[in-house]
């Protein structure tokens, strides 16, 4: 049975250096469910130093060396797909259909798709036809760290660890000390596919000690990051010192514009897709702008539907929603639901508390509050919960504008069935992606954001590239 204190490091499960530990909480019974523990400097050392000494060689690697080890990794990862969704129900409180479908399968969607980028992608290419003796290879970048949040565990991981591998570049992996239990398993499929030592390492920790080792260890070339835009700052710093590499998915606020001429389950779907994930999404669309002529009919579905949307226990069947990840996840929200009734927003349904019969684990009402204004710290800041923020608007230029007033810019949606407006109104939007009419970004799309939501894309051919230096090389024949 796999020991949860341990790190893999160097191709083998190691005993930490470190006799910190942390306990891993079931969200949904506020229990513990695993101990781990937190990696300190010498750990880092080790990671980084094995990580180090296997790019020489990994760096070299052929494409179908990569690919046969990726799609072994693949295979291993769909026998062992359930007990991926386990663990992410366990240590998140996703519910199990939506684990099994959607967080477990992303992971396994994107190293399919990961792999056939990497049977396509040239690394060495001319430069055209007008310069036969100039050559453009794409080399890895080096030791990568990479850190992940709990929210989309594995799929996060997945848009990290398999570009890396794929690209030629050695890692060392730091999840969400909050859900690293679906992580170590992708860890043990790793270490059953054979990757040669050094190339995938993984160490636990917080972000304070074993984070900040890992982003100023001057041994790391590149950092990836997935989280908070605070934490992307502070990760920026660490990396100027060297100049290393960064690549940032941060946080978001999206603006949901609907058009008096939306289809008729765009109001519902917004919403589901708000509450989707217990509200734990960057990309969710938390402000909905509704044009003033469907409002109030818009106000008194959006009240019906959350009133009845379901909340309850994560490892029983069915389409609900479970708790968010922690205590103080739980308190930031119910704290944000306040701010919103003492800023004058309209509370139509949800609130504060625990909804009924679920005293026990950070359950959180489905939550909408109505004629907010954009100046409401309810629809400037990034909530992380089941907590949907609606505003009216006037015309197309009022929503356009309402939606760019923000900080972020990962994730904007337009419902409408005019195609000319849809294009106006996406141009103008801006945020690294734009979601119509419930289309969803397809899963080898490129993913991230504008502004204070990141730096960089991942999935597809620009995640592959994100791991990839470019050289330029003259009088090749």
């Amino acid at each position: 049975m796999l020991d949860k204190k341990n790190f893999y490091i160097n191709g083998q499960w190691t005993k930490p250096n470190s006799s910190e530990e942390i306990k891993v909480i079931d969200p949904a019974t506020e229990e513990n469910c695993a101990v781990i523990s937190l990696g300190n400097q010498k750990d880092v050392d080790a990671a980084v130093g094995a990580a180090k000494k296997a790019f020489e060689t990994w760096a070299f690697s052929s494409k179908e060396e990569r690919i046969s080890l990726l799609e072994k990794l693949y295979e291993l990862y769909k026998k062992r797909w359930a007990d991926i969704a386990e663990a992410i129900t366990m240590e998140m409180g996703a519910p199990k259909d939506f684990s099994t479908k959607l967080q477990a399968g992303t992971g396994a969607a994107h190293i399919k798709s990961f792999i056939r980028y990497l049977k396509n992608f040239e690394f060495e290419k001319p430069l055209g036809e007008h310069a036969p003796n100039q050559r453009i290879l794409y080399e890895p970048k080096g030791v990568c760290t990479l850190i992940t949040p709990w929210n989309w565990p594995m799929n996060q991981v997945c848009l990290k660890v398999i570009p890396a591998l794929a690209s030629g570049c050695t890692m060392i992996l730091k999840p969400s000390e909050l859900a690293p239990l679906s992580s170590m398993i992708l860890a043990e499929l790793i270490d059953e596919v054979k990757f040669p030592a050094g190339v995938f390492n993984l160490v636990n920790g917080d972000g304070a000690t074993t984070g900040n080792a890992l982003t100023a260890h001057p041994d790391v070339n590149m950092i990836s990051f997935t989280g908070s835009t605070r934490a992307g700052a502070l990760i920026s710093q660490n990396a100027a010192k060297d100049f290393k590499r960064v690549s940032l998915e941060l946080g978001g606020k999206g603006a949901n514009i609907i058009f008096k001429d939306a289809d008729p389950e765009a109001i519902e779907r917004g919403a589901l897709r708000c509450f989707r994930n217990s509200g734990q999404s960057c990309n969710a669309p938390t402000r909905m702008l509704v044009e003033k002529s469907m409002y109030n009919e818009a106000v008194e579905i959006l009240k019906k539907y959350a009133e009845n949307f379901e909340v309850g226990d994560p490892k029983k069947e069915g389409e609900h929603i479970g708790p968010v990840i922690s205590e103080t996840q739980y308190n930031k929200i119910q704290t944000l639901i306040q701010k919103g009734i003492d800023e004058g927003a309209k509370l139509v349904a949800g609130g504060v508390g625990k909804p009924d019969g679920l005293e026990k684990g950070y359950f959180v009402k489905p939550t909408v509050f109505v004629d907010v204004n954009n100046n409401m710290e309810v629809a400037r800041t990034e909530i992380f919960g089941p907590v949907l923020s609606v505003m009216p608007f006037e015309n197309e230029e009022e929503a356009i504008k309402i939606a760019n007033d923000t900080p972020y810019g990962l994730t904007n949606y337009i419902q409408t069935q005019d195609p000319e407006k849809v294009k106006r109104v996406a141009r103008k939007l801006r945020s690294g992606m734009v979601d119509v009419n419930g289309a969803g970004i397809a899963v080898d799309a490129p993913f991230g954001g504008y502004k204070h939501s990141g730096i960089g894309r991942e999935a597809g051919e620009l995640g592959l590239e994100e791991f990839l230096e470019v050289k330029a090389v003259g009088g090749w024949n």
